[in-house]
C-alpha cells in the first residue's frame, strides 16, 4: 500500500494557508492553487497547473463575528432571564444547580436560535438562498461530466430487495441521459453472517447480470474482516476499488438520489478542484408508518432554516453527514485515516471528523442546501429511534478525546464540540427537571414570578426548535412552496400534528438519552449494530421493557408535585406518563393509514403526481 505523503502536507500547507491570509488581509484576488492542490500534485510529482480562473474569496471572518454577536447576545438573554427567575427570592442549592446546568444548555439554544434567524433571512430575502451560500454554483458549466464517478453505498446485514430497487432507478436515469460511461456502482458489504453474506451475494449477483451492458458498470464485494465499520470499508474502497475514479457519492442502504442531484453534485466538484466534499441536504422519504411520516415533517423544516444559516458563516469548512455527499478521493484517501482512539476503540461517528481533517488540510467542505432529489428512510418506530440515537450520542461523545488533537482549524474543533453540545444537553435537562422537582418539594421557590418563569420557558422552547418553527414560517409565507404540501391549510394541519407529536416524543427521548449517556461514562460500550428499517408494530410489552424508566420518573415526579409546580411540570410528565402507550400508538398500522388517507404530514414527493417532481 502507498506510503501516506506526510512531509509535503506538513511543509506545503502551512506555506499555502499563509498565502492566503496575506491575500484576504490585502484584499487581493486569491490564488487558485491552495493547500489541497499544492499536496497532491507534490505527492504525486504533476506540477501545478490552472484548472479554474482565480475568484475572490468569500470574506468569512466578518459573518462568524456577526453569527458570534448575535448568539452571544442570545445566550446573554436567556442567562439573565433564568438568574431573574431563579434568584428572585434569594438561592437554593437546588436553583443553584438548575443554573449551572442551564448554562451548559444555554450555548446550544443560542446556536440554534442565531442559525434559524440567519437561514430565515436568507430563505426570506435570497433570490436564490441555494446558491447564496454556495458560490460554486455560479461557476458550474453545461455538458456531461468529465471525470469518473463512483456510486458507493454500504451494505451489512440489510435487505437487499430494499436496497436494490432505488440503486437500479438512478442507474437507468443516469444511462438515459447518456452518461453512463462517467458512472460505477460499488456495493460494498460487511456482512458477516453467513446466512445472510450468500443470500446477498445472490441477490448482488443477480442484479449485476441483469444490468445492460450499455448501461453504468456494476460492482459487489464483501469484506471478511469489518475494520474500521463504516469507515474502514469506505477507505478500503478508496485504496483498492476506487480505480480511476476522481469522485465518489456514498450512499447508505436506505438513502436514495436523483440522477439530476447527482449531475449536480459531479458538476460543482468540477467546477472548483478545492472542494474536498459537497454535502447534499438530506430529507425523509415519503412514509407510511406514523412515526416517521410525523418525525422527518418538522426535521425538513428545520433543517432547511439550519443547514442555510450554518453555510453561510461555516463557508469552506462545513460538515459532513456521512451519506448523500460527493467526495474528492485524492484528498479523503491522504488525510481520513482514522486510527484506533487511545482506549482502542474505533471511532464511531467518523464522518464530522473525516471533514476536520480536510479543513485542517486546506481543502473545502461545503453544504449544498437544495432538497430536491436527496433523500433517506427514517426509523420506523420509536425503540428503533432510540437504538439509532444512542449510537450516535456514543460516537459524538468519542469527540471529546480529539479536541486537543494538533493541526486542527479553530471551526474543526467547534465543528467537534459542537457535536458533543448536540447530545451533551440531554443530561443536563434531564438534571434541570430533577433539581426543579426536589426544590418544589423542599419548598424553594414559592415567591417565584409565575409569569417570568413562563416567559424562560417559551423563550428556552422557541430557541430550541427555532429551525422547525422558522422554517414552517418560511412555508406558509411562500404561497408557492406551500403548494406542494397541498397548500396552507393542509400544511397547517401537518404542524399542528408534529408538534402535538414533538410535545410527547422530546421529553421521554431527553431522558432516554441521559440515562444511556450515564451508562456509558461508567464504562458501558455500543458497537456498530444493524439498524431496522422496516415498518413494524411495537407491542405493548416490548414497549414497557424499554421506556418503563421513564414512565416510573413521571408517577415519581407527578406524586410529589401539586399545584402550580405540577402544573408547570406537566409538559414533561405527560410526555413520561405516555412514553409506552406514544411508542405502540405512533406503530399502530391504523393510525398510519388514517394519517396517510387524511394526507397529515403529507411532503411534496408523496403528493407530486408520478413524474412531475425530481424525485430518487
Amino acid at each position: 500500500m502507498m506510503k501516506e505523503p506526510i512531509p509535503p502536507e506538513r511543509v506545503l500547507v502551512p506555506i499555502a494557508l499563509e498565502r492566503v491570509a496575506e491575500s484576504i488581509a490585502l484584499g487581493r484576488v486569491v490564488d487558485p492553487l491552495l493547500p489541497g492542490r499544492v499536496v497532491e500534485a507534490v505527492a504525486s510529482g504533476r506540477t501545478l497547473e490552472r484548472s479554474t480562473p482565480p475568484r475572490v474569496a468569500e470574506f468569512i471572518a466578518p459573518r462568524r463575528i456577526l453569527f458570534a454577536a448575535l448568539a452571544l447576545t442570545i445566550f446573554a438573554g436567556l442567562v439573565a432571564l433564568a438568574v431573574a427567575v431563579l434568584g428572585a427570592d434569594g438561592w437554593t442549592i437546588w436553583e443553584a444547580l438548575i443554573l449551572a446546568a442551564f448554562l451548559g444548555t444555554a450555548p446550544w439554544l443560542a446556536l440554534s436560535a442565531a442559525n434559524a434567524l440567519v437561514g430565515f433571512a436568507i430563505l426570506m430575502i435570497a433570490r436564490d438562498p441555494v446558491a447564496a451560500v454556495l458560490p460554486v454554483l455560479d461557476a458550474v458549466r453545461p455538458g456531461p461530466p468529465r471525470a469518473v464517478t463512483a456510486i458507493i453505498i454500504c451494505v451489512r446485514n440489510e435487505a437487499m430487495a430494499a436496497v436494490l430497487p432505488p440503486l437500479a432507478t438512478l442507474l437507468d436515469a443516469l444511462a438515459e441521459k447518456g452518461v453512463a460511461d462517467r458512472f460505477r456502482l460499488h456495493i460494498l458489504s460487511d456482512t458477516q453472517d453467513a446466512a445472510k453474506a450468500d443470500e446477498e451475494a445472490r441477490a448482488a449477483n443477480d442484479f449485476v447480470a441483469a444490468r445492460p451492458a450499455s448501461g453504468v458498470a456494476v460492482h459487489y464485494r464483501r469484506r471478511v474482516e469489518n475494520t474500521g465499520y463504516k469507515s474502514g470499508n469506505v477507505m478500503e474502497f478508496c485504496d483498492h476499488d476506487a480505480g480511476d475514479a476522481a469522485f465518489f457519492i456514498g450512499l447508505d442502504a436506505d438513502s436514495t438520489m436523483s440522477a439530476e442531484a447527482v449531475l449536480r453534485l459531479v458538476a460543482c466538484m468540477e467546477a472548483d478542484d478545492r472542494l474536498a466534499i459537497l454535502q447534499q441536504m438530506i430529507v425523509g422519504r415519503p412514509a407510511g408508518a406514523a412515526f416517521p411520516r410525523l418525525f422527518q415533517f418538522g426535521m425538513r423544516a428545520g433543517m432547511r432554516a439550519w443547514g442555510t444559516g450554518q453555510a453561510w458563516w461555516q463557508g469552506d469548512e462545513g460538515p459532513y453527514w456521512g451519506h448523500n455527499a460527493i467526495i474528492r478521493i485524492a484528498p479523503f484517501r491522504a488525510h481520513c485515516r482514522l486510527d484506533p482512539l487511545p482506549d482502542g476503540s474505533h471511532i464511531l461517528s467518523h464522518d464530522q471528523v473525516e471533514a476536520t481533517r480536510l479543513h485542517a488540510a486546506g481543502w473545502k467542505v461545503r453544504v449544498l442546501t437544495a432538497e430536491d432529489g436527496s433523500a433517506e428512510g427514517n426509523p420506523p418506530a420509536m425503540p428503533d429511534f432510540c437504538i439509532r440515537d444512542l449510537r450516535w450520542a456514543a460516537g459524538n461523545m468519542q469527540y471529546w478525546q480529539l479536541l486537543r488533537l494538533p493541526g486542527l482549524t479553530p471551526m474543526a474543533r467547534w465543528q467537534l464540540v459542537q457535536a458533543i453540545l448536540l447530545f451533551l444537553a440531554a443530561p443536563l435537562w434531564a438534571l434541570i427537571f430533577v433539581a426543579a422537582v426536589v426544590n418544589a418539594v423542599t419548598g424553594g421557590g414559592a415567591t417565584t414570578n409565575m409569569g417570568m418563569l413562563a416567559a424562560l420557558m417559551l423563550a428556552g422552547w422557541f430557541c430550541h426548535y427555532a429551525p422547525k418553527l422558522l422554517g414552517y414560517v418560511e412555508v406558509l409565507l411562500k404561497p408557492a412552496l406551500a403548494a406542494g404540501y397541498g397548500g396552507r391549510g393542509a400544511f397547517a394541519r401537518g404542524v399542528a400534528a408534529e408538534l402535538a407529536f414533538t410535545a410527547l416524543f422530546e421529553p421521554a427521548r431527553i431522558l432516554h438519552q441521559a440515562m444511556f449517556l450515564a451508562a456509558l461514562a461508567c464504562g458501558r460500550r455500543i458497537g456498530w449494530a444493524p439498524q431496522n428499517r422496516d415498518d413494524r408494530g411495537v407491542g405493548w410489552w416490548d414497549a414497557a421493557r424499554m421506556f418503563w424508566p421513564e414512565t416510573l420518573a413521571g408517577v415519581v415526579a407527578a406524586a410529589l408535585l401539586s399545584g402550580t409546580a405540577l402544573v408547570f411540570a406537566l409538559p414533561v410528565l405527560a410526555s413520561l406518563l405516555l412514553v409506552i402507550p406514544f411508542a405502540v400508538l405512533t406503530a399502530d398500522a391504523r393510525l398510519s393509514r388514517w394519517l396517510r388517507e387524511a394526507r397529515i404530514a403529507a411532503v411534496p414527493e408523496e403528493l407530486a403526481p408520478p413524474g412531475s417532481y425530481d424525485r430518487p
